[in-house]
């Protein structure tokens, strides 16, 4: 076959109107018997079930090296009954160096005659460039995996200039500078519509295979939401047991595919309805909602206004993956301001800072409410000296009061104060008053930008969105 490989998986997509991969896996327990030959038989008779339905043939190499030689000429032969213009995914998941690798390729794409294959990127881009020469073969990079224990090393949090970044959203990161001939994808197991949110939001533009909605009991419609790109393409979804193992595979492959169709015209008329919202921050949003970190009612703020919503962040500490993942939100941020120390204020900011400080290697100081009558009576904690930049970081931002006063307490110390970091704006005066004193306010987040995502996707009701709606607009 010519031509780039997902754009022939793509032109295919459109032509059937399928995003269906059928996995041919000839598990022992389903074979009338333990032989080579009723392995061939069972992926022929899902073939001849699904030739009209299936987008792409992903056959399991394991199944079949397990039977030996004859095995191997099993899986040559029902690789080529499929029809050349169906691609053929190789499920191998490789991974070596050098002439390894350079065998695994000539195997994958000469012997056998694939299209595709799944690999281990662990070694890093030599493992798979013997891969990627021919820009009409395809790759599938591993980079979180819908098994159990994925996040054992997928979910890690990097440090230093990748502070923000977990070890999967680096694979994807690499994987996208690596695909100069645009025949890499990723493996991003459909049983987390997190991770698939994520890395879409990463990689706008990449084909994820997406294993995890048959038998591992992913769920179809929140994959699609996630993963999907803009064009409604870009995901490939596996599904091999709850086809082979039904009574009428023909009819289980009829019915996944009306239920893709179904759901991702959900997915797509849900998504273009949908505020823009900036990249992975839906997330966050979800995840404060969840932890308790916003409530709905009457609340008196600091500040002696009367609100219909609070969001306490205090909270955070209680919660450690959110807390890492929301001080993570603010390195987008601060990566692109110039200062020697963080200034947290307390309380609710002081965890917030303290991460950011071992995630990004900053120093940090910060004002005290209270000063001690004993001891050093310091009103600054921490090592700082006259003259240095510092930024000001705090969870919210409503009147802007509470940071006029700590910035009056830092300068007076000799510091230099031009900017002030939140996670969330709540829009009630802060950002102009500090403008109109000299000061520049960066929010991760608005109140409104929270407000749209909630309301878009009925997490809240909305009358109650519209009473802080017109709360914001009173003030």
């Amino acid at each position: 076959m010519s031509g780039n490989f997902f754009t022939r998986l793509e032109t295919r997509a459109r032509q059937i109107d399928s995003l269906l991969c059928v996995g041919l896996d000839p598990h022992l327990q389903d074979l009338p018997e333990p032989t080579p030959a009723a392995a061939g038989a069972f992926c022929q008779r899902l073939i001849e079930a699904t030739l009209d339905l299936a987008l792409a043939y992903k056959p399991n190499a394991a199944f079949f090296e397990a039977f030996g030689p004859e095995g191997w000429q099993v899986l040559k032969d029902v690789i080529a009954s499929i029809p050349k213009d169906i691609p053929v995914i190789l499920d191998a998941k490789r991974g070596d160096i050098a002439s390894t690798a350079e065998a695994y390729a000539r195997s994958a794409f000469e012997t056998l005659g694939v299209d595709a294959i799944t690999l281990n990127p662990y070694l890093g881009q030599d493992s798979i460039q013997p891969f990627l020469r021919d820009p009409g073969h395809g790759v599938f990079l591993l980079c979180k995996t819908s098994n159990p224990g994925a996040g054992d090393f997928q979910d890690l949090p990097l440090g230093g200039a990748d502070a923000d970044l977990l070890l999967y959203e680096k694979v994807a990161l690499k994987a996208q500078a690596w695909n100069a001939q645009g025949n890499i994808g990723l493996v991003v197991g459909a049983t987390y519509p997190e991770a698939l949110a994520r890395l879409r939001s990463l990689v706008p533009d990449m084909w994820f295979l997406a294993p995890g909605v048959g038998a591992q009991g992913g769920d179809l419609a929140a994959a699609l939401q996630a993963g999907l790109r803009a064009d409604g393409m870009g995901l490939l979804l596996p599904v091999s047991r709850a086809i082979s193992r039904a009574e009428s595979p023909r009819q289980a492959a009829l019915d996944w595919v009306a239920n893709l169709r179904r759901e991702r015209a959900i997915a797509m008329a849900a998504r273009n309805s949908m505020p823009t919202f900036p990249p992975g921050l839906a997330i966050l949003a979800e995840a404060l909602l969840q932890a308790g970190c916003v409530r709905f009612g009457s609340f008196t703020l600091k500040s002696g206004l009367q609100s219909p919503i609070y969001i306490d962040l205090r909270q955070l500490v209680s919660h450690p993956r959110l807390l890492a993942q929301v001080s993570r939100a603010y390195l987008g941020v601060l990566r692109n301001l110039s200062f020697d120390r963080l200034a947290a204020l307390p309380y609710a900011a002081l965890p917030i800072a303290t991460t950011l400080s071992l995630l990004g290697d900053w120093p940090l100081i910060y004002p005290r409410k209270e000063v001690k009558e004993y001891g050093t009576r310091a009103e600054i904690e921490g090592e700082y000296h006259p003259g240095e930049r510092v930024v000001v970081i705090d969870d919210l931002a409503t009147t802007g009061g509470s940071k006029f006063e700590a910035i009056e307490r830092l300068t007076q110390a000799g510091l230099l104060v031009q900017d002030v970091v939140v996670l969330i704006d709540r829009q009630s005066g802060a950002a102009e008053a500090l403008a109109a004193a000299g000061y520049r306010l960066h929010a991760v987040l608005s109140l409104s930008q929270l407000l749209d995502y909630w309301e878009a996707t009925d997490r809240i009701a909305r009358e109650k969105i519209a009473e802080v709606r017109a709360f914001l607009k009173s003030t």
